[in-house]
């Protein structure tokens, strides 16, 4: 356990001199919090490094392993592509340094049980950062007290522009579902996480999925590529208590993205809406008790401890970062773990079963 006096030092994987989500959200991020700092970086090569690490001015290793080792670093952040978490996490964990890995976990259920095993007693968190959004917080809350009742039914409806728009070339591996990284596991992975949190999970789901752009222009290059990646996600099955979930996300939507919730109770109604990903973006609420149209229902104090980020991208990410902190150094277990990446990996394999074999698929505990 880190010494509760001093920061809580981070050795981030992924963290370039030429921008990308590291430097762009988990930096801001982490600069944001009190008690943690950047300490140190990982890149791929000497020279990657080497500019990392004038950039940012912590020492650069060229291997994961190096970065581990270093004894400023109590906690690896992993904020690479999927395919290369596994390879990544695995010398962390064996060093018996905690780790945060950006979700996906791993490229299927497979990689992510193989990595929830080599944890053992080693603190592990994974990039569900939504978990910590403070509407988010409160809306599980709200269902949980009985704004709406007894829930009876809960609705999602959501739509991606990615996954059939055009693409750039560095995402092109998004389309290939064997990677890990498609609108199955990020778009819907994250905001089902969501929805579970306020209403519950799934005890089991049948699933009907397509891929209904087989081919995707690379920019205006002029070319496409294949895409093998579902575009089309529609499940539906109980919740704990008998509530029906049903979803539908659809990709590369022509008319925009968004997603909306809908969680309709014995006294009441929530009406929840988003940009496209619920799970790092503003969130409105509308609802009612005892009849009535929704009206928007405003976050009451208590859940946000950074509103002067409200409605950036780092909002969510911070509050993470917050509660990580907070479980390494109180020894508290907040932040969702790969104990929990692998529940939510489990759901998306139920679910491509499902869809392969036209089976309801049961989920265990």
């Amino acid at each position: 356990m880190p010494d509760p006096r001093r920061p809580i030092g981070v050795g981030i994987v992924g963290l370039s001199a030429t921008g990308g989500w590291a430097a762009g959200a988990h930096l801001p991020a982490l600069s944001a919090v009190d008690g943690i700092e950047l300490r140190a970086l990982a890149a791929s090569s000497e020279a990657s490094a080497q500019a990392a690490g004038a950039a940012y001015g912590v020492p650069a290793y060229t291997s994961v392993e190096q970065l581990a080792g270093d004894e400023n670093v109590d906690l690896v952040v992993v904020a690479v592509k999927v395919p290369q978490h596994r390879e990544l996490v695995l010398p962390v964990l064996q060093a018996g340094v905690p780790v945060l890995s950006e979700w996906p976990l791993g490229v299927d259920l497979r990689e992510a049980e193989e990595m929830e095993r080599a944890a053992g007693t080693t603190r592990t968190f994974v990039g569900l950062q939504g978990r910590s959004s403070p509407t988010f917080r409160w809306l599980a809350d709200l269902v949980s007290e009985g704004f709406v009742g007894e829930v009876l039914s809960a609705t999602v409806v959501a739509s991606s522009t990615e996954w059939g728009t055009p693409v750039s070339p560095n995402m092109v591996y998004t389309l290939d579902r064997k990677l890990g990284a498609t609108m199955l596991t990020i778009a819907f992975g994250h905001a089902i996480d969501l929805v579970s949190m306020v209403v519950g999970e799934l005890e089991e789901v049948v699933a009907t999925t397509a891929t209904r752009r087989r081919q995707v222009p690379v920019g205006r290059t002029g070319q496409v590529v294949p895409m093998t990646a579902e575009d089309q996600i529609a499940i539906s099955g109980t919740v704990a208590g008998g509530a029906i979930l049903s979803v539908h996300h659809r990709g590369g939507a022509a008319s925009g993205a968004g997603f909306s919730l809908i969680i309709d109770g014995t006294e009441g109604r929530l009406e929840i809406s988003a940009a496209e990903f619920p799970h790092i973006g503003p969130v409105t609420v509308r609802g009612t008790r005892g009849g009535g149209r929704p009206a928007k229902v405003t976050l009451p104090s208590g859940y946000d401890d950074y509103p002067g980020l409200a409605g950036t991208v780092i909002h969510t990410l911070v509050h993470a970062y917050a509660a990580i902190r907070d479980d390494l150094v109180h020894g508290t277990a907040v932040a969702p773990d790969f104990t929990h990446a692998v529940k939510r990996h489990r759901l998306l394999d139920a679910i491509v079963r499902s869809a392969a074999t036209g089976q309801r698929k049961a989920l265990h505990p």
